[in-house]
């Protein structure tokens, strides 16, 4: 017997579930209020909403003091997520991506680093032979594996079912852009190092101009070692 889909796309398919679980992307954990306000609804309503999501085990909730936080199951659910809104995007030509610059600039995509920036590095990785890009399949190459070793990597603390390497279609760029523990581990090594921060309530990411030159060398990126922030 075939799994039934309908169930699930009626959850996505409306319209303040869809920006609520949108507004997940970003990774970090909102309350049901800050949804309410993503989805322009009362919070009641948004309560309601947030039911049936968790429900079908599409977000999780974490509990911290009186408090509620919601956030996207899994790396699965925002794949579909994003691969929904490519697909939106490309029946409706009008819509081809964020219109605020920042956010097509660099942006996350759950837990990794998406936007122009991302499809940069991916690129940049794919041309230097560190990773093989296979359109929907992406793989770390022995060379790769050196050089990331190189730049800091633990490979140990990747455990699990979830793939080392993955490619993310782009929502903007309608690129690859690295997905993955590899992707994750980038975007919070670009954190880490002081070149990125997030801006606040925004899925956006701001680079400094000297973070954007020393991230630009690190992977090899020349057309982005003149751009600020």
């Amino acid at each position: 017997m075939q799994p039934d889909i309908s169930q699930i796309a009626g959850l996505i398919g409306d319209s303040a579930r869809s920006k609520m679980l949108t507004a997940l992307m970003g990774g970090r954990a909102l309350t049901a209020t800050e949804l309410a306000l993503e989805a322009d609804i009362m919070p009641q309503t948004a309560s309601s909403h947030l039911a049936k999501l968790s429900a079908a085990s599409l977000i999780v909730v974490r509990k911290q003091g009186r408090h509620k936080y919601f956030q996207l199951r899994n790396g699965q659910v925002a794949g579909v997520i994003e691969n929904l809104l490519n697909l939106a995007a490309s029946v409706s030509p009008a819509v081809t991506g964020p219109a605020d610059p920042a956010l097509r600039r660099a942006r996350v995509c759950y837990d990794h680093l998406a936007g122009e920036y991302g499809v940069a590095v991916y690129d940049a990785l794919a041309e230097q032979g560190l990773i093989l890009d296979q359109g929907e399949e992406t793989i770390l190459t022995p060379e790769g594996k050196q050089w990331f070793l190189a730049a800091g990597v633990d490979f140990s603390q990747f455990k699990g079912r979830r793939p080392l390497c993955k490619s993310c279609l782009d929502w903007s760029e309608r690129r690859n852009h690295l997905a993955g523990s590899l992707g994750q581990w980038l975007l919070l090594d670009v954190f880490n190092r002081g070149w990125a921060h997030r801006i606040a309530d925004s899925r956006a990411v701001a680079f400094t101009p000297a973070g954007l030159k020393a991230f630009a060398a690190h992977y090899r990126l020349p057309l982005l070692s003149s751009v600020t922030n």
